[in-house]
């Protein structure tokens, strides 16, 4: 008798326990099993709270606006209307930001040019801006009437539009000097006219404009010239042409946003709000400095490692 009683106690406790167990289960969103305990599953967790941080922040910020503009007609800037007037009696200095138009002059009056059976050159410091203007001068001319004049490629040379590095240019001049005929050109235009200045390359534009014809009009774009009136006076002087300067006045009208991109990927502003090295991206660099600095001055153990 006292067995069975016992055997009676366990069953309703281990029948409580498992109600105990199911109330748990279903206070968790989850029934228990039978037989199951009520550990065996996890309860669930709240979803957590997405927070903005102060990064995040800044990095909104900092690509805010950028996209393609709304498209609108197209209306030259005066700065544009002037140099392309000017161009009509005299060689020009196109002094401009970045990003405000500068192109747009010497493709208008090349297409003035060729619309009158005329030539030009355009020339240029580097392989890949010359390749980019050959490309967009052969999209919107024509490209049986561009041809491309580098140290790399030789292309439609008889077209009456050659884009073409400013070495390229200055060395078919010298071969007219030595007999070897006439430059066939009527403008000549040359971008990233700063690199006069340049220490090492800037003999090739001074000479380029030296050994220039009167009869051809010249058009410089720079957007960095700092003494435009010093520099169209040698020019005058030179060339015995006159030479108008045009400025676009005011900051550039594509604003700049420097960025820095972490080993990792994230993103973050290259300066803080005030204009300064942001302190996270200072403070990476020190770090990184001074493992540079640990791996340079490690040396081995004398006897070696045991």
């Amino acid at each position: 008798m006292r067995g069975s009683d016992n055997k009676k106690g366990r069953s309703k406790r281990l029948k409580k326990g498992k109600s105990e167990a199911d109330r748990r289960g279903l206070a968790a969103g989850h029934p228990a099993k039978p037989g199951s305990s009520p550990r065996a599953r996890p309860a669930q967790t709240a979803a957590p709270v997405v927070t903005s941080r102060p990064a995040d922040r800044a990095v909104q910020k900092l690509l805010a606006g950028i996209g393609s503009p709304d498209a609108s007609p197209f209306k030259p800037d005066p700065f544009q209307l002037e140099a392309l007037a000017a161009l009509e009696f005299e060689d020009v200095l196109v002094t401009a930001p970045t990003g405000s138009g500068k192109t747009w002059i010497a493709r208008e009056e090349i297409r003035r040019l060729l619309e009158a059976g005329r030539r030009a050159w355009y020339t240029s410091p580097l392989k890949a801006l010359t390749n980019s203007k050959y490309q967009e001068f052969a999209q919107e001319f024509g490209a049986e009437r561009v041809g491309i004049l580098t140290g790399d490629r030789k292309e439609n040379s008889e077209a009456p539009l050659i884009v073409g590095t400013t070495e390229i240019y200055r060395n078919q001049l010298f071969d007219m000097l030595r007999g070897g005929g006439q430059l066939l050109a009527d403008l000549v235009v040359l971008d990233e006219a700063h690199y006069l200045a340049d220490e090492d390359r800037g003999h090739v534009w001074e000479e380029a404009i030296i050994l220039s014809p009167p009869r051809i009009r010249l058009l410089l774009l720079s957007a960095t010239i700092g003494n435009a009136p010093e520099f169209a006076a040698w020019m005058e002087e030179v060339r015995g042409v006159r030479c108008g300067i045009v400025a676009r006045p005011g900051a550039r009208p594509v604003q700049l946003r420097a960025a820095f991109l972490y080993p990792e990927g994230q993103l973050a502003p290259l300066l803080d709000e005030d204009g300064n090295l942001h302190p996270e991206i200072e403070r990476l660099s020190l770090r990184q400095e001074k493992e540079r600095h640990s791996r340079s001055s490690w040396r081995p153990r004398r006897g070696g490692y045991r």
